[in-house]
């Protein structure tokens, strides 16, 4: 409403609803900028409007990003936790943040192991959301409507579709909110209609590596004790890539001109591969992702040290230094 202020005055009156004073001396209603009668009752626009683009369940999408708002005005839940019990709409929520959560919720297949509710001591199936999830000694849900959200960046929330309980809960050692070692439950569950969660790998090696940088805090002492309680079985799960259909007379060129040495630290490639070929590795200076070209002046031949250098620091001298290199190749 800044724009008013030049023109005329106004009043504030509920969320975006203003009562605005134009220099004549009359005056109108604005929700959001846009002109209303003066008769309407400004009270029943705003709730009109809000219920209009509130997110419904039934509007949800597999694979769509929400917000947190979204999901309490859709659930008509509480707006923290892993677990949000909704007895309105008769659902729980589920939520793996993989960001912020001490929870170790992984993917093994089709299957989501999904750890109970309890940041200190030992978790109970009789407690709280537990027990809402797991009826002791059925193996089924209890009858409510369970959903599934995955975080993957911070307060966007993933919809991953209706879950529900396919085993008997397990047990496993993880720590909790104080770094204590305890005995947590693990819920398998999986989609309701069987489908195959698939997201980016990129988020995966995302997180991944955020979670590698907070461990690399800890002490060895603590890192040793963590790693002895963590699981010896790596979870899996299906993730997306983009294959480029690269050119192979580029790649072909570049290590013939490369000719056995690594274009940026000169040394010869580390090894031979059994056809007694020099192993270098061709490297994009622009990559392809950040829209960089398939051309011989944008390839260079490096050895896996510098290639892995360049992924990880991308230091303007060297970028330069390739760049020169490659483009020698027009003179």
């Amino acid at each position: 409403m800044e724009g008013h202020k030049k023109d005329g005055s106004y009043a504030y009156i509920r969320q975006q609803i203003y009562i605005v004073q134009t220099p004549d001396g009359k005056a109108h209603y604005e929700w959001s900028g846009i002109p209303y009668d003066a008769t309407i009752n400004p009270e029943e626009i705003a709730i009109q409007d809000e219920l209009k683009r509130r997110v419904s369940i039934k509007d949800l999408k597999i694979g769509s990003n929400y917000s947190n708002n979204d999901i309490c005005n859709a659930f008509l839940c509480s707006p923290q936790g892993g677990m949000r019990r909704s007895h309105k709409t008769n659902t729980l929520v589920l939520v793996a943040n993989h960001v912020k959560s001490i929870f170790d919720d992984r993917w093994d297949g089709d299957i989501m192991y999904y750890t109970g509710m309890g940041l200190r001591d030992d978790q109970s199936l009789n407690f709280m959301q537990n027990k809402t999830l797991y009826v002791r000694g059925s193996g089924r849900t209890t009858g409510v409507d369970v959903h599934f959200f995955e975080v993957f960046d911070e307060a966007v929330y993933t919809y991953q579709g209706q879950v529900e309980l396919v085993d008997d809960p397990i047990q496993e050692i993880q720590d909790d909110v104080d770094g204590n070692s305890r005995k947590v439950w693990l819920f398998p569950l999986m989609r309701k209609d069987r489908s195959t969660p698939v997201i980016p790998k990129k988020e995966i090696d995302k997180i991944f590596d955020k979670k590698v940088k907070k461990a690399s805090k800890l002490s060895l002492e603590e890192l040793k004790k963590r790693a002895s309680n963590s699981s010896s079985k790596p979870g899996k799960r299906a993730a997306t890539t983009t294959s480029y259909q690269r050119s192979p007379v580029v790649k072909a060129y570049v290590l013939k001109r490369a000719n056995g040495v690594c274009e940026l630290c000169e040394q010869p490639a580390p090894f031979n591969k059994k056809n007694g070929e020099p192993y270098l590795e061709v490297h994009h200076v622009k990559q392809l992702a950040d829209g960089g070209d398939d051309t011989i002046e944008n390839a260079v031949a490096l050895c896996p040290n510098c290639h892995r250098r360049m992924h990880s620091l991308g230091l303007e001298s060297d970028i330069n230094k390739l760049t020169s290199t490659s483009k020698m190749t027009l003179l």
